[in-house]
């Protein structure tokens, strides 16, 4: 392949005992697919060039920001609509994780969509989590785009959104990512401890804390980070300790809640304290 040519293939897992979720990068200068169909749905955007896909007897052409949703078992082929290629990002999730919040498993019956706010927030988390797979990043925002997708653009009657006791559900888990953060339960566990879908969880979760699980956790170890570092541990010592992947985890959520690296926070407040 020339530096153009590229497809990365990575994989995120939904929660600590979840399965995996594959996610493909690709840039494609002149690569054509052979015919081929997946067993999983195959959701994909487009973020650069156009594509030209043959699907159930039509022809697709993608563009950047378009969705692309094709169900499992349905053949299809993809090329470059013109010169200078084609680039995308694609996840592939088993029909389950498309009826969380719907009654059954969503039809789509236009498989090229034009929804610039969910294409967004699809290559975002995608882009993320190929970086850092975070099994609750991934089962806190995956699930709900995906349910997202299936009610705005397929045929299944969605659920019922309403979460009876919803605050005292987010704080009940909300307790119990802050008393695990070293290794956090899944949401699908603590989901079916209190008798609920994943969706309904994670409904509860947002409305009453303004947040996803995984974002207030990462907050919430933040501020233990904090702490740790203000009694003089270094950010390589207290990453693990706050349940960091590594400290380059820690200084990508320390930098966003906080405005700079541990290492510089760290400095800082020993300045002061001389």
């Amino acid at each position: 392949m020339t530096a153009r040519e590229e497809a990365r293939w990575t994989r995120t897992t939904l929660g600590r005992d979840g399965g995996p979720l594959h996610l493909l990068t690709a840039r494609f200068d002149q690569h054509r697919y052979a015919p081929h169909a997946h067993e999983e749905f195959t959701v994909g955007v487009c973020v650069g060039g156009a594509e030209i896909i043959d699907y159930r007897g039509g022809r697709i052409r993608t563009g950047p920001g378009s969705i692309v949703v094709m169900a499992p078992g349905e053949v299809h082929t993809g090329g470059p609509a013109m010169p200078g290629g084609y680039a995308y990002r694609a996840l592939y999730p088993e029909a389950f994780l498309l009826t969380e919040g719907t009654l059954t498993v969503p039809h789509f019956r236009e498989p090229l969509l034009d929804d610039p706010e969910l294409a967004t927030a699809l290559r975002v988390a995608h882009t993320e989590l190929t970086r850092c797979p975070d099994p609750l990043e991934a089962e806190s925002r995956l699930p709900w785009l995906l349910t997202a997708l299936a009610r705005r653009h397929g045929t299944a009657r969605p659920v019922c959104d309403l979460v009876p006791g919803g605050a005292g559900i987010a704080h009940a888990v909300r307790d119990r990512l802050a008393d695990e953060l070293q290794a956090p339960p899944s949401l699908g566990c603590l989901a079916t401890d209190l008798g609920l879908s994943r969706y309904q969880l994670l409904r509860a979760f947002r409305t009453t804390m303004g947040l996803p699980p995984y974002a207030w956790l990462a907050q919430h170890r933040v501020n233990r980070a904090r702490s740790l570092l203000d009694a003089g541990l270094r950010p390589a010592q207290v990453a693990p300790l706050v349940g960091f992947a590594d400290q380059a985890h820690l200084t990508r959520w320390f930098r966003r809640v906080l405005g700079v690296t541990p290492a510089a926070y760290r400095n800082s407040v020993q300045d002061a304290g001389r």
